[in-house]
């Protein structure tokens, strides 16, 4: 069974059993996303949980819904076929999924913005490593800022590409992604925050003060003026990578 939609069928055992017992499912609605075979939600399913599958391949709806007819039926698992980066969600506590690699940025950006009380994803390795790049080095991107503000990250289990079929040619890693209770340093317009993380970040090469003005038609030219007046120089002259978790947020918050 081949799937056209970049899945790569997690295959070992060992590891799904290990990804079902890092969080405690039992009684929980859990999201997946990317069931596949369906190895997973059978694990998930066995230890308690409640699962809310989501399937962007059609050509994998039949053997899913063959394979969990009594399940579905029961109403311990609810099968939806669509494309979870904009597909309605029904509520949910935690997700547990092998996230396809192409979509795992959009993926996880609404996931945050949903919310969740924890979640076990894969991941393509290098993704996960700069998700935990911390602000300040050069590895951070738009990525780490987004999901740091908001969550701590923590790396559980390494995969190689021989616990898939058909394997990736790049290793994988498996992390716990819990939402913070309290920001670190708070946020007083989100959405305003999102939109200038991501444009600092698509002219990352330039300074703070010179990539808001080139974004000052999609940041309001109010706002960027008002940040360039009261930020220091100091800021101003550092590049997106090199602020801290703090510095974005006292960017931001002096529009609020």
């Amino acid at each position: 069974m081949r799937a056209p939609h970049d899945q790569h069928f997690l295959a070992d055992a060992e590891a799904v059993k290990k990804i079902s017992e890092f969080t405690d499912v039992n009684g929980v609605k859990v999201l997946e996303i990317g069931p596949g075979r369906g190895v997973l939600t059978r694990a998930l399913l066995d230890k308690g949980a409640e699962v809310i599958a989501i399937e962007l391949d059609k050509a994998l709806i039949p053997h899913l819904k063959s394979l969990f007819q009594r399940e579905i039926e029961s109403k311990k698992l609810k099968l939806i076929q669509g494309d979870a980066i904009r597909c309605d969600i029904p509520p949910f506590e935690k997700v547990v999924a092998n996230l396809p690699y192409s979509a795992s940025s959009k993926i996880t950006f609404r996931l945050i913005k949903i919310g969740f009380s924890e979640a076990i994803l894969m991941y393509q390795k290098e993704f996960a490593q700069r998700m935990i790049a911390l602000p300040g080095t050069p590895d951070c991107g738009r990525l780490s800022v987004m999901v740091q503000t908001y969550a701590k990250v923590m790396p559980l289990l390494e995969l190689k590409p021989e616990s898939f079929s058909p394997p990736p040619e790049v290793d994988s890693w498996v992390v716990r992604i819990k939402p913070k209770n309290e920001l670190t340093y708070p946020i007083k317009d989100q959405k305003f925050y999102s939109d200038m993380i991501r444009e600092l970040f698509s002219h990352r090469r330039k300074t703070i003060k010179k990539a808001l003005k080139t974004s000052s038609s999609i940041l309001g030219i109010e706002n960027v003026d008002r940040i360039l007046e009261e930020i220091s120089g100091d800021i101003l002259k550092k590049r997106p990578e090199e602020l801290t978790l703090e510095e974005f947020s006292i960017i931001a918050n002096t529009t609020a």
